[in-house]
Formats: C-alpha cells, structure tokens, sequence
C-alpha cells in the first residue's frame, strides 16, 4: 500500500477525521495494560546480577510497553485520541479488577481443588487494585500531557527527548502514587521508598532501550497516515473524550 504523503497539522483541524491504524494501536494499549496486571502483577521474580540480588515485580518487564505505545498514540494521533484510549483502558481495568472479584468470589464446584491457586493469582488485594487503577490514571495523562507539550516546544524534533521526557515524568508520578497508596505502612519506609525510585528508573530505562523501536513505529504509523498533528488549541482536560 502507497504511503500517504505527511502533512503537518493542527488536531482541532483533524476533528472527526477516521485514521487506518488507530484502533489496532488503541487494541495494542489496552492489551498490553490487561496482561501486564493479570499475568506479570501476582509474581514477584528475583535476579542475580553481580552477586547481589535484585526482587521485582515480573509485570515490569512488559508494563512499561503501554508507556511506549502511550507515546506512540500522542505523537502520532495527539492528545486528544490518546485521552480517549486512556480512558478505555482505565474502564478495562475497572472491569478486569470487578470480574476478577466475582470469579474468585463464586464457590468452587465439588471436587474441583484449583480454588486456592486460583485466589492466589487472580484474587486481588483491593488496596493494591485502587493504587494501580489511580497511578495508571494520572501517570499515563502526564505522559500525553508532557509528550504533546514538548512536540510544539521542540516543533516536532527531537523525538527521543519527548519519549523519554514524558516517560521520565510520568512514570515518576506513576511510581510516586502507586507504592506509598499501596504498601505504606505495610513495608517499611525506606523499603517503600526504594522499590518506588528502583522501579521507576527501571521503566525509564525500558523506554530508553526501546527508543529504536518506537522512532521506526512511529514513523511507519506517520508515513501510512500521511500526518503530522501538534496539539495547537487543544483543551488538554483529562476529563472529555470528544476528539
């Protein structure tokens, strides 16, 4: 398929507008968001590097993803359509944290032995459910917020230094909401406070490895939509989903 020629625009200019492949990236968001917190959330892994062993959360190593396409949509689609799929997948994770209640809830068949292994994967420390819910919330709208910004400011360059900048802020408050909110006083202090600057330098350097990555996807998803969008007059509330 031939490549659309870019145009450079304003979003207020692109209202409406129906773009090929924003819904495969939107479908990409959200599923990367579910899997991280179902499958990689209940494990804690261990790594031994240089004789000192470091404990994660397994979810690490792919959660961070939802970051890099969060940039992705926001430098491609501009905030607005990037509100709109925060939103889808803060209304996923409501639904996964509810049906996963309900499931673990019901009463076992007779002579089914699965229900204690069951609970301790998907049931789920409601507290801990809230802090994610939150942190996902309000980290991945600074990190639209930050990336729009920053293209109008940097007038479209410097694509790494919008990537990693945003990621640095909001996974920053990300991680800033998600450990007090979910283990204070339940760890230690410093303990806390640890795995909260330990994971967020994780994620940030996730984002940097990945900036090969995400320069080529982003200019594919460029190139087949043939736009350039900067978020000139756009109403950044995280409160509206009209595009």
């Amino acid at each position: 398929m031939q490549d659309t020629p870019i145009i450079s625009q304003s979003a207020s200019d692109l209202t409406g507008r129906q773009f090929r492949y924003y819904d495969f990236v939107m479908a990409a968001f959200v599923a990367i968001l579910l899997l991280s917190n179902i499958i990689g959330a209940a494990k804690p892994a261990a790594l031994t590097i240089s004789g000192e062993q470091w404990i994660f959360g397994a979810g690490i190593l792919f959660f961070p993803l939802g970051y890099v396409i969060g940039d992705v949509l926001t430098e491609v689609y501009g905030y607005a359509r990037a509100r709109r799929v925060i939103w889808v997948g803060f209304a996923a994770m409501l639904f996964m944290a509810f049906m996963s209640w309900v499931v673990v809830a019901l009463p076992p068949a007779p002579g089914w032995d699965g229900q204690a292994a069951y609970e301790s994967v998907f049931g789920q420390v409601w507290r801990i459910v809230i802090a994610s819910i939150t942190a996902f919330w309000a980290g991945e709208f600074v990190n639209s917020y930050v990336m729009a910004r920053m293209k109008i400011w940097t007038a479209g360059k410097h694509l790494w230094s919008r990537t990693i900048g945003s990621t640095f802020v909001g996974q920053g408050i990300d991680s800033l909401i998600f450990y007090p909110l979910a283990f204070w006083g339940v760890w230690s202090n410093e303990q806390v406070i640890n795995v909260m600057i330990t994971n967020w330098l994780l994620k940030v350097g996730w984002e940097v490895v990945l900036t090969p990555v995400t320069y080529g996807v982003v200019g594919w998803l460029k190139r087949k939509e043939g736009v350039e969008i900067f978020d000139k007059g756009t109403n950044f509330s995280p409160f509206k989903t009209k595009v």
